[in-house]
C-alpha cells in the first residue's frame, strides 16, 4: 500500500515542503513548496524569522493537501537553535546559531562545567555556537530568566501545528544536555549549568506520533485529523536514513551549507583521541550514533559568490564551477576550512587571502581559482576527517556516500575521491527529504522493517554516479 506524506524540509538558507508517495517498491518525491529563509539583523543581532517561515510551511503544506490526501507531515530542520517561550507563547525571535553573542557565554559554561567534563556526558564536539553556550548567552541578558520551557525549532513548528511540547531526540542530541550514554535529558548536567530542568520539554523518538493538527491550524489548512510524526528532526539524521549503503563499511558526508563527515555506529565513542580531533555523537534514527565531524562546507562557496554578485549580479555559479575543473591540479593553495574566522557572514574571498597570505601561501588570482582554492580545501578536509575516522574506530570505511545539494558538485565530487583514495557515491540528492518521508512511511504502515530495509529501498529507486578515485597528485602540498 502506497502513501502520501509531507515532508517539512528547513535549512539554513532555504525551506521547502516536498510530497512524497512511499510504498514497498515506491520512493518517490517532488517540490511543492520552495521558499527563502532569510535571516533578519536588529540592530547587534542576528536572528531567524520564524513566524515567516510558519507561514510558509503552512502554505506549503496546504498545497501538498490539494494534490493529495496526506496520512502524515513531518519537520526537519537545521540544529543547535530554539525558541524560549513563557506561557506558550515566543519570547522574541530565536537568535541564529552565527550570532556573535556566544564568544562569552562559551567562557560562562567552561567556568561551570570544563571541555573535558562536558565530553564525557553528551559525546559532542566543541563547538561555539552549541545550545549550552546560547542558554548561556541567553542567562547573561536576563532572558532565561523570564522563560518556561525551550523548544528547538522543528519543535516549535510541530508545537504550532499541534499544541504539543515535545523534543525529538535526534536534534536534542546537538544541544549538549543530552547524556549520550541514556538518550534522555542529563538532570546533573543541567543542575551543574543551572538550567532548570522544567526548561526541558518531554522527549520522543522518530516515528512517535506527536499529535493531530490542533483546531486552529486544522482550520488555516482545511482539514483536519492530519497528523504530525516525529522524524530525524535534525537534518542530518534523516539525511542518513536516505544513504543508499550496502553495509556499515561506509563514511557519509552529508553536504550543503555545512557538510557533516561521519560514520554510523551502534554505540557512541567517548575517547579523548576523538574529543582533541573534534568528533561528536549525535543520535540518528533507531537508536544509531551519527559520530561525525562538523566541516564549513559550502558556506564558503555560496557566501564568495553572494559577495561577488554585489558588484557583478551577472556572476553564475554553473560558469565559476565550469571554469574551476579547468585549472590544472597543483595551481591553488590550500587552506583551513575550520578557522573560526569564516563561521560569521561576510566577504569570504577576504578572509581566505588573509588566511593564506598569514600561512605564506599564494592567494588566487581569479574568481574561478577561488572556487577550486574552496572545493580543493573542503575536499583535503574531508579526507583528513575520514581517515581519523578509521583511527578512531578501527573501522576501515571503503566507500563515501555524498549526499544532500553538495552531490551535484561534480568537481568537489571528484575532488573528494582523489583525496580520500575512496570510491565515492553522490546522490541522493534529496537524501534530507527521503530520510523524512520515509520514517513517516513506515510510522503510517506503508513500510516495515529496519534502517536497512528502507536504504534498500533507497538503492531500488535511486542510482547515485560513481567517482572512483584517479590519483592525488598535483594535489597543493604546502603547509597548512
Amino acid at each position: 500500500m502506497s502513501e502520501a506524506v509531507a515532508a517539512v524540509d528547513l535549512g539554513a538558507t532555504s525551506g521547502r515542503v516536498m510530497l512524497g508517495h512511499v510504498g514497498p517498491d515506491e520512493l518517490r518525491v517532488r517540490t511543492v513548496a520552495r521558499f527563502a529563509n532569510r535571516p533578519v539583523r536588529i540592530r547587534d543581532s542576528l536572528h531567524w524569522n520564524m513566524l515567516e517561515l510558519y507561514r510558509e510551511v503552512c502554505a506549503g503544506v496546504e498545497r501538498a493537501l490539494r494534490e493529495a490526501d496526506l496520512a502524515s507531515v513531518g519537520i526537519d530542520s537545521w540544529a543547535v537553535d530554539y525558541a524560549l517561550l513563557r506561557g506558550g507563547r515566543m519570547l522574541g525571535m530565536p537568535h541564529h546559531y552565527r550570532d556573535d553573542r556566544n564568544a562569552a557565554a562559551v567562557a560562562d559554561v567552561h567556568e561551570l562545567v570544563g571541555p573535558a567534563e562536558l565530553y564525557e556526558v553528551n559525546g559532542l564536539q566543541h563547538l561555539p555556537f552549541n545550545t549550552t553556550f546560547q542558554l548561556a548567552a541567553d542567562r547573561r541578558t536576563g532572558f532565561l530568566q523570564l522563560a518556561d520551557r525551550m523548544l528547538l525549532i522543528p519543535d516549535l513548528l510541530a508545537y504550532w501545528l499541534t499544541g504539543e511540547q515535545v523534543a525529538e531526540r535526534t536534534n536534542a542530541s546537538t544541544t549538549g544536555l543530552l547524556d549520550a550514554r541514556t538518550s534522555n535529558w542529563s538532570g546533573a548536567l543541567l543542575d551543574r549549568l543551572a538550567v532548570d530542568r522544567n526548561l526541558l520539554p518531554p522527549l520522543i523518538t522518530p516515528g512517535e506520533r506527536i499529535g493531530e493538527l490542533s483546531p486552529d491550524a486544522a482550520e488555516r489548512l482545511g482539514t483536519d485529523g492530519l497528523a504530525v510524526t516525529a522524524v530525524g528532526s535534525h537534518d542530518t539524521a534523516s539525511a542518513v536514513v536516505a544513504v543508499p549503503a550496502r553495509d556499515e563499511s561506509f563514511a557519509y558526508i552529508s553536504c550543503g551549507t555545512w557538510s557533516l563527515v561521519g560514520a554510523e555506529l551502534d554505540r557512541p565513542v567517548f575517547s579523548e583521541q576523538g574529543r582533541a580531533a573534534n568528533f561528536t555523537n549525535e543520535l540518528g534514527v533507531d537508536g544509531r550514533i551519527r559520530y561525525l565531524h562538523n566541516v564549513m562546507g559550502l558556506w564558503l562557496l555560496t557566501e564568495s559568490v553572494e559577495h561577488w554578485r554585489r558588484s557583478d549580479p551577472a556572476i553564475d555559479l554553473e560558469s565559476l564551477l565550469a571554469a574551476a575543473a579547468e585549472i590544472p591540479p597543483g595551481r591553488v593553495a590550500e587552506f583551513d576550512p575550520n578557522d573560526a574566522r569564516f563561521l560569521p557572514p561576510g566577504d569570504m574571498p577576504v578572509r581566505i587571502s588573509a588566511w593564506l597570505t598569514e600561512h605564506d601561501l599564494p592567494v588566487p588570482g581569479t574568481r574561478a581559482e577561488f572556487v577550486r582554492c574552496i572545493l580543493e580545501s573542503l575536499a583535503t578536509a574531508y579526507a583528513e576527517s575520514i581517515d581519523l575516522l578509521e583511527r578512531i574506530t578501527g573501522r576501515a570505511l571503503s566507500t563515501v556516500h555524498m549526499v544532500g545539494g553538495g552531490s551535484q558538485n561534480a568537481l568537489l565530487c571528484r575532488l573528494t575521491a582523489d583525496r580520500t583514495g575512496r570510491l565515492v557515491l553522490a546522490g541522493p540528492v534529496e537524501a534530507t527529504a527521503l530520510g523524512n518521508v520515509l520514517v513517516q512511511a513506515r510510522a503510517v504502515g506503508a513500510l516495515r522493517g529496519s534502517l536497512e530495509s528502507m536504504r534498500d529501498l533507497v538503492r531500488r529507486t535511486c542510482t547515485p554516479i560513481r567517482y572512483e578515485p584517479v590519483s592525488s597528485a598535483g594535489a597543493w602540498h604546502g603547509t597548512r
